[in-house]
């Protein structure tokens, strides 16, 4: 019986078989250099599901497994990376080479200055410092605070490993490094923008300590405005008289409002001036659409940058919003995809954004300025129980009868069997409320993130 070895594990045994048998010819050469003067020449970066698995680098991050060759290694007894007095197995020791691994619990911003960026070595007789650059793990971006602000404005960018960003590039490779805020703990930095950044909208990237990361492309996509009621997209309504929750173009704000975000020319009210407040058990108490049907024509507009190929998960509709005063325990935004749905629907091409609901608790929800609210389309519960495309949205939308994009704001009863989709008692049920909520720029976006990639 024949045994085939797949092709994959060749490269780490052979590797590994190299370094061991390499290193115990030379141990054995090299007896007399017991305790000698060290010397190192090079760091390399061992990583079996690399292209190049024993890859030259000049950093490291946290976790990572690097060869380092030199000489005067036999004999070593302490190995220091930022200070910090990290453990290796004299077994992969030799004179002229030896595997460390950087250890999770190697301070970085918090290391010495004298000592950061440095991996020291020490035998009975000798030591030496070698500066080499320490890095934590990969940094990432989940969430931008508004997407689409005024140049000039501030913005916080939130993730993991974003410490010490020293610059940031705007779409149109408008570039900033100066008066950038980071976090100690890398969860945020704050910058201000610049002017000139591009209408078509892109991903942010930062270069931090960490190395470089870049945001999802969903960054000032002005392209994919599906309404701003400013003249891009088309406002559609009926008679207020038929429908007196209908936000009619009367009803529509202009006042600059947001501290730190402020308004962009004209916005919708949820709660219409003329309306001092909004009954329990209200359905479909006021309503905003797009013009609709012979007008909206998202495949035209949207797949030049979405393609209808494109996983749902990585598209999102996008839309600003800002709420002066403490939101909770009543009222929800419904978000339509087409113009077809009943009040107090949880099925379909629609989402209920209920901000004040937090891990099952009524929690105020209230914002100073204007802030972005990402939801990827396969969120909406019609695309949620199984993978989809762009191309099935666009599709059901073309086949509707009333192809109006809309929101309306719904003051009825929320059910916790409807939010998880699984059974509970719990339930909120609906108040009287005259809450303030305004939304803007409602746009489609593109999801994708740029790989960012240490070794280009």
């Amino acid at each position: 019986m024949k045994y085939i070895l797949n092709k994959k594990y060749w490269a780490p045994i052979a590797i590994l078989s190299m370094m061991v048998f390499g290193m115990l010819f030379t141990s054995c050469d090299n007896n007399d250099s017991e305790g000698g003067a060290i010397t190192i020449t090079r760091v390399f970066l061992e990583d079996v599901n690399s292209t190049v698995p024993d890859r030259e680098v000049t950093f490291a991050r946290l976790g990572q497994l690097l060869r380092i060759e030199g000489s005067g290694f036999t004999g070593l007894k302490k190995v220091y990376i930022n200070g910090y007095s990290t453990y290796f197995n004299v077994v992969f020791v030799s004179n002229n080479s030896m595997l460390v691994s950087v250890s999770a619990d190697t301070p970085i911003l918090e290391a010495d200055p004298s000592v950061r960026n440095t991996i020291r070595f020490v035998n009975d007789n000798s030591e030496t410092t070698f500066k080499f650059e320490i890095r934590s793990g990969k940094p990432a971006i989940s969430n931008i605070s508004n997407t689409m602000p005024n140049p000039g404005e501030t913005i916080t960018v939130s993730g993991s490993g974003l410490t010490e960003v020293s610059k940031v590039i705007f779409p149109g490779n408008v570039e900033v490094t100066s008066g950038i805020t980071s976090d100690e703990d890398g969860e945020f930095f704050i910058v201000t923008v610049p002017n000139g950044v591009s209408d078509n909208g892109g991903s942010l990237f930062a270069q931090t300590s960490n190395g470089g990361v870049y945001s999802p492309a969903y960054f000032n996509c002005k392209r994919g405005i599906i309404l701003d009621f400013d003249g891009r997209g088309t406002q559609g309504s009926w008679s207020t008289a038929t429908i007196p929750g209908m936000i009619a173009p009367a009803d529509l704000e202009s006042a600059v409002v947001g501290t730190g975000n402020a308004s962009h020319g004209k916005y919708v009210p949820h709660r219409p001036a003329r309306l001092a407040s909004i009954a329990p058990a209200t359905g479909r108490a006021t309503e905003a659409w797009t013009a609709g049907t012979g007008v909206d024509n998202w495949r035209t507009q949207l797949t030049p940058f979405i393609p209808a190929t494109t996983p749902l998960d990585k598209v999102a509709f996008q839309f600003d919003i800002y709420v002066p005063d403490a939101w909770k325990d009543s009222g929800y935004l419904k978000i339509c995809t087409v113009n077809n749905f009943n009040a107090g629907t949880w099925a379909g091409g629609v989402y209920n954004y209920i901000p004040w609901l937090v891990d099952g608790k009524s929690v105020a929800f209230q914002t100073t300025g204007w802030v972005t609210v990402t939801i990827p389309l396969n969120k909406f519960y019609q695309w949620s129980k199984e993978a989809a495309t762009f191309e099935t949205v666009l599709a059901y939308r073309e086949a509707a009868t009333y192809q109006n994009f809309g929101i309306w704001f719904e003051n009825a009863d929320v059910k916790m069997k409807d939010v998880l989709g699984t059974e509970s008692a719990v339930e909120f049920p609906s108040k009287a409320t005259s809450v303030k909520v305004y939304t803007d720029n409602w746009r489609i976006v593109p999801l994708d993130t740029p790989v960012y990639n240490d070794f280009n």
